[in-house]
């Protein structure tokens, strides 16, 4: 994201405290960085704040690193090597005005995808379909709050045609924010499920709380979302609405495996490269928002054959022996049980889980993971290792289980107590590292 000085002012509604060249205002363009370890010669520094650390005390930082002129909530704080000065009430806000004028030049087709669960695949396929028809940016990684909008559209290019932006949140206002900024031509809400409800009390919250993501959808945009009652329940009706979900009319599913699917929607055939029904309804999201936007149906096929899934999210390796699947990037009941399904589903014996804590389930959160103990008792599984003060509470009736207290002693147990050839299903909150299991795994022998 490249700006004039002119266009700073304008776009961030900034007042002049310092400024030495006004022959620069028009004729020059400038990069912008929040970080003063990774700052470029002639960037304008924008010092965030945050509840541990305050950006504008790393001002006279970022000059020394090269920075033209800095943004700043404090008319005092006045550097005299900086070339120029603008004061703004927010700059965290500022950095969002800039990111939106940039947008606003470009110009992409811009596409907003948010959900309890899957929101980050659904991107990554967007992405790989889209990138088939024409320049396309994404949120990198899980960058899905207000500085992760900022930096992906400060990576847009002139020719970008397709903007795909993740956006996350963790209570109210949060996803409006994201919206009013990013103003989406298709609103995806891939679904709406208890995660957070913590946080937000109850499931109708959660769904008004995504639903938040058509707030300053564009006029004449689309909303693509799962068919969901909730959802149904909070749509206002102001935009056109399309519904998704695995009990479409149109959807016939050909073929499952453990890591492939082949199905055919409205009648078009697909192949995914991605284990479970829910992938299978994330990729009718993304068929949906690709048909509206005028890609024809060998782009779509060719890009959804083309997705894999991203690290921790179905990842299958051979350690030791063992055949396992770590899917521990992040989990809720709905995820949760999605995974349990598709892996007891399609892999041979002997197959094990292990399972840890689900976060942020507030007053019930015992009775969610009773419930995945029930779940699984539908399934045939060999072993089930819990991990957790919450995953405790998963007790299957049917199923042997045994209840352990760290990452290294599940890798022993599995090493000294599973046969080889066993394929394990991880799946966890991030917060419980499970991919420290797999590591323990790989430094011992068996």
């Amino acid at each position: 994201m490249k700006l004039s000085l002119s266009e700073i002012i304008e776009a961030a509604n900034a007042e002049v405290i310092k400024f030495d060249n006004e022959q620069s205002l028009k004729s020059c363009l400038y990069g912008f960085s929040t970080d003063t370890r990774t700052i470029q010669k002639s960037d304008v520094y924008i010092p965030l704040k945050g509840e541990n650390f305050d950006g504008e005390d790393f001002i006279q930082n970022a000059l020394n690193s090269g920075a033209a002129g800095y943004l700043t909530t404090d008319k005092a704080k006045i550097f005299n090597n900086a070339s120029f000065i603008f004061y703004v009430p927010d700059t965290k806000e500022a950095y969002l005005k800039l990111a939106n004028y940039y947008k606003n030049k470009i110009k992409p087709f811009t596409i907003a995808v948010t959900g309890s669960s899957g929101k980050t695949t659904v991107k990554e396929m967007m992405y790989s379909v889209f990138k088939n028809a024409g320049n396309t940016v994404k949120s990198v990684l899980n960058h899905n709050n207000e500085i992760g909008l900022c930096q992906t559209i400060s990576s847009l290019s002139e020719d970008t045609k397709y903007l795909i932006a993740e956006m996350g949140m963790r209570g109210f206002g949060e996803i409006e924010l994201l919206s009013k900024y990013a103003q989406p031509d298709v609103a995806v809400i891939v679904n709406s499920g208890s995660a957070h409800i913590g946080r937000l009390g109850s499931l109708l919250n959660i769904a008004k709380a995504k639903f938040e993501i058509t707030k300053y959808l564009n006029s004449d945009g689309i909303l693509i979302a799962h068919d969901n009652p909730l959802i149904k329940e909070v749509n206002d009706n102001k935009h056109k609405t399309i519904y998704f979900s695995l009990n479409s009319p149109d959807l016939k599913i050909n073929k499952m495996t453990a890591d492939y699917s082949e199905f055919t929607y409205k009648g078009m055939d697909f192949e995914l490269n991605a284990a479970g029904e829910h992938n299978i309804q994330n990729a009718l999201s993304v068929i949906e928002t690709a048909l509206y936007a005028g890609l024809n149906y060998s782009v779509i096929a060719k890009g959804l054959k083309e997705f894999s899934p991203i690290e921790k999210r179905w990842d299958v390796q051979n350690i030791q022996g063992f055949n396992l699947i770590n899917d521990s990037y992040n989990s809720n009941p709905e995820s949760v049980k999605a995974a349990i399904k598709t892996f007891l589903s399609f892999t041979p014996s002997p197959k094990v889980l292990v399972l840890g804590d689900m976060g942020e389930l507030g007053l019930n959160e015992k009775d969610y993971h009773a419930q995945i103990g029930s779940f699984i008792d539908n399934f045939d599984c060999d072993y089930l290792i819990t991990l957790g003060e919450l995953a405790k509470y998963i007790n299957p009736a049917k199923v042997k289980t045994v209840h352990l207290d760290g990452k290294e002693e599940a890798a022993e147990f599995i090493k000294n107590n599973l046969p080889l050839g066993s394929n394990i299903l991880l799946k966890a909150s991030r917060f419980m590292k499970f991919e420290e299991i797999i590591e323990e795994l790989k430094n011992h022998g068996v």
